[in-house]
């Protein structure tokens, strides 16, 4: 595992913690964030014994979003050439979009644990993960708009499936805060603890759950989910028909099925 400049990963109970450690810039979203955040998620695909990842931020808040000096640096590489300025643009826009499409396409399970400031790119972040959990205090906000800018890293395309499109509109356009409990209210987050103490024990207990599940039945069931947001239903159940077709070989039924016969806890290979 690699030393991160944006980032501290740990390993424990098949769970990798990914903690977003910059709190004395309230976790922004610097250029090594954007890099590191890839690697890591590539990391966390290409290694069996990793079973699900919590993410979170260090200190008292997830994250403020993009860090303004980033976008200042993006700033000063602009001339005079409407059009070169445009390919430049671009060209970051979806860089920065990759490295969000790295959480979404991973094969394991997200769950993002969030206190304080939820903001911006944040947002965007989060909107990757498979599950949101936050403290009652947390404050999420799509502040792109406040910045005379539309969220142009995931927000406006994965929110609607998670919260309903009137709703995502009025955040999307007011950039109004909510908190926590408003959060779970509309379905951006699961559930919410008392406290950040409260909030890592109870989202690596439910990380925990996944990770003693068969590797083989959670990657088959966050395929089909993640396929079904682009796909109709028939398309879904050929899919998932076609993939079946081979997982239901797995080992890992028959020790499944072993297990709940004779009532015991199951034990899975990565």
């Amino acid at each position: 595992m690699s030393e991160y400049k944006a980032f501290r990963v740990e390993l424990a109970d098949k769970i990798a913690v990914v903690t977003i450690n910059r709190p004395e810039k309230v976790n922004a979203m610097n250029a090594d964030f954007w890099t590191e955040i890839i690697d890591i998620f590539r990391w966390v695909d290409a290694t069996d014994e990793v079973r699900a990842v919590v993410l979170t931020g260090e200190g008292k808040h997830f994250s403020s979003g993009i860090d303004l000096m980033l976008l200042a640096q993006v700033s000063s590489k602009l001339g005079k050439d409407v059009a070169r300025n445009a390919l430049t643009l671009r060209q970051t826009i979806l860089t920065l979009q990759g490295s969000f499409n790295a959480v979404d396409n991973c094969r394991k399970p997200v769950l993002a644990a969030i206190q304080g400031y939820c903001i911006g790119g944040a947002i965007d972040l989060i909107s990757a993960c498979d599950m949101r959990y936050s403290t009652p205090d947390a404050q999420f906000s799509i502040k792109e708009i406040d910045m005379g800018m539309a969220a142009d890293v995931g927000t406006l395309q994965r929110l609607p499936r998670l919260i309903g499109d009137g709703m995502m509109r009025e955040l999307a356009y007011t950039g109004r805060t909510i908190d926590g409990t408003e959060a779970q209210t509309i379905g951006l987050v699961n559930r919410t603890f008392a406290d950040k103490t409260a909030l890592l024990d109870g989202v690596m207990e439910i990380a925990r759950e996944i990770a003693s599940k068969s590797p083989v039945a959670v990657r088959g069931t966050k395929e089909m989910i993640r396929y079904m947001r682009d796909h109709r239903v028939d398309d879904g159940l050929e899919y998932i028909a076609t993939w079946n077709a081979s997982m239901l070989q797995s080992e890992d039924m028959r020790i499944a099925m072993t297990a709940h016969m004779t009532k015991q806890k199951p034990e899975f290979a990565d």
